[in-house]
């Protein structure tokens, strides 16, 4: 299993399962994050944390602790 927190800055994954429960997962879906949707890792925060993401035609940050509740291929 391969999360979204392992993907490098410029690689390209589309996301398999959403993992959590709750007000999390849903808030997770809100931002457009879903099952088969593409995503292009933009950056990192020189800490690490958080991460900007090209989600359906916009920018998306989320922290890491969120990523890691993200499935890809």
């Amino acid at each position: 299993m391969r999360t979204l927190k392992e993907v490098k800055v410029g690689d390209n994954c589309t996301v398999v399962k959403l993992h959590g429960e709750g007000a999390t997962k849903r808030r997770i879906m809100d931002m457009g994050i879903t099952k088969g949707v593409d995503i292009h890792v933009r950056k990192v925060a020189p800490l690490g944390d958080p991460m900007e993401l090209n989600v359906r035609g916009y920018e998306l940050s989320i922290r890491k602790a969120d990523a890691e509740m993200i499935e890809v291929e």
